[in-house]
């Protein structure tokens, strides 16, 4: 005996409707796949579970972005609003000047030049000589830039040479002076200045 028919209505109880879904999706997913190579077929598949969860299916031969695009032509339904449309149109032209960007890139290294005309090679090398003047200019400014900070430390450098030195000299001067007054503490006199009228007299004796 072959297996009755089930009424098709939603199935109330909810692990075998779980079931249910498991088997009828793998099978769909089977089915899309065999018409897509017994037939030649371009399919897509998508399946929403109740709880949210996605299966998704597109034939080898073209993506599933490309598949609604032909759908909405085909069909004339607008599946994306002028805002989509406008986002979409964007991102194909910064792509295109990416596209654009890369080969004058290759171009600027000196890669595939060969396909260039004579205008677009003098496009080039005029591009490569304005770079080499940017270059330049930049690394005199650096070196010119060098020089005044070199001079800027070796000024610097001379005037803390010359404070360390003053520095060294009044504590030298300090410690002499420390030394100078122990000592006539120690003996109990201090040495007077001569006076120069005095220094006078005994200048006379010697020379007499």
């Amino acid at each position: 005996m072959g297996r009755g028919k089930i009424e098709i209505k939603r199935i109330e109880n909810a692990n075998n409707r779980v079931v249910t879904f498991s088997k009828r999706r793998n099978g769909l997913v089977k089915k899309a796949k065999e018409i897509t190579v017994l037939c030649d077929a371009k399919v897509a598949l998508i399946v929403f579970a109740s709880n949210g969860k996605m299966t998704d299916y597109c034939c080898p031969s073209m993506d599933l972005g490309a598949m609604l695009d032909q759908y909405q032509k085909l069909s004339g339904k607008k599946l994306w609003d002028a805002k989509h449309e406008n986002l979409s149109n964007e991102i194909d032209r910064i792509k295109k000047e990416n596209d654009n960007l890369q080969l004058e890139l290759r171009h600027l290294k000196g890669e595939d030049i060969q396909s260039l005309n004579l205008k677009n090679l003098m496009a080039v090398e005029h591009a490569i000589e304005h770079g080499l003047d940017k270059v330049r200019d930049h690394q005199m400014e650096y070196l010119m830039t060098k020089r005044r900070n070199e001079k800027m430390l070796a000024e610097e450098n001379r005037q803390l040479s010359f404070q360390l030195q003053q520095q060294e000299m009044a504590i030298a001067s300090n410690a002499r002076g420390m030394m100078m007054r122990d000592h006539d503490g120690q003996f109990g006199y201090r040495v007077q200045p001569i006076q120069p009228n005095l220094q006078e007299k005994i200048m006379s004796l010697v020379i007499d």
